[in-house]
């Protein structure tokens, strides 16, 4: 089976020579729910934008289920790579809800009843149906944030990465979000400090600091081994032990 994500040797340095990525090797297979750890400065923004060619011209590959991410396939995988950033500001500009998720499908040339069942079908999916005529500044943050998702899943992607999905939320919508996330059919690349929630929702962990992956396996196993998280600067928050609560499911 392809891989839904493969970086093969990916090395990056910024026109100043900051070199922010030494020579990263990641493999995500479909479906996978993996989490991107590591503290401020390692690279992990960096990586992010190259997965849909936001940021090109360093030196090794990525690929995209099996497609390569070059000029030429922009347009496919920019379709293929949904990226929520941390502020679903960013990514809410026009005067409804609707008009916001059907932004990308319409940009591909979908029109009629096509488009508004995939707008129908991406709000769902979030729990946003009924909000669809509602201007996205009226909404709460949280549910700002539903609507950030669902722009994304409008266009179908093969890879959703989510920047820092759980800031700012109180605790009934952190809870909403993640129980949407691990129900969507799609893999999840997930780049936050937020320890528990990765452990909540990704069975898999990469820690990457200093341009470089230094860890790579169970996010259960990572955030129990207190001599590699020291080393990196992570810190369970007060009272969080995973020991307590045992490796989720899947």
């Amino acid at each position: 089976m392809t891989a839904s994500l493969l970086v093969e040797e990916l090395a990056f340095a910024y026109p100043d020579g900051h070199q922010a990525l030494f020579g990263v090797n990641l493999a995500v297979q479909r479906g996978e729910r993996v989490a991107v750890l590591g503290p401020n400065g390692a690279g992990k923004t960096t990586l992010v934008l190259h997965l849909n060619g936001i940021l090109t011209g360093g030196r090794g590959t990525v690929q995209v289920a099996g497609l390569p991410v070059v000029k030429e396939n922009l347009r496919e995988i920019r379709r293929r790579v949904g990226i929520v950033f941390q502020d679903p500001d960013d990514q809410l500009f026009m005067p409804s809800v609707r008009e916001d998720v059907a932004f990308g499908p319409a940009n591909l040339g979908m029109r009629g009843p096509e488009l508004e069942e995939r707008v129908h079908e991406a709000l769902a999916l979030v729990g946003m149906a009924q909000f669809a005529d509602r201007p996205p500044h009226h909404l709460s943050y949280g549910q700002r944030r539903r609507v950030a998702v669902a722009t994304v899943l409008a266009m179908r992607p093969e890879i959703l990465v989510l920047d820092e999905p759980s800031s700012n939320l109180d605790p009934a919508s952190r809870r909403e979000l993640a129980d949407i996330l691990l129900g969507l059919p799609v893999t999840i690349l997930m780049v936050t400090h937020d320890l528990p929630y990765a452990f909540q929702l990704c069975p898999r962990s990469v820690l990457l600091d200093g341009g470089v992956i230094v860890a790579d396996g169970s996010t259960y196993d990572l955030l129990c081994d207190t001599a590699t998280m020291s080393a990196h600067r992570l810190e369970l928050p007060f009272g969080f032990d995973p020991r307590s609560v045992g490796a989720p499911a899947g």
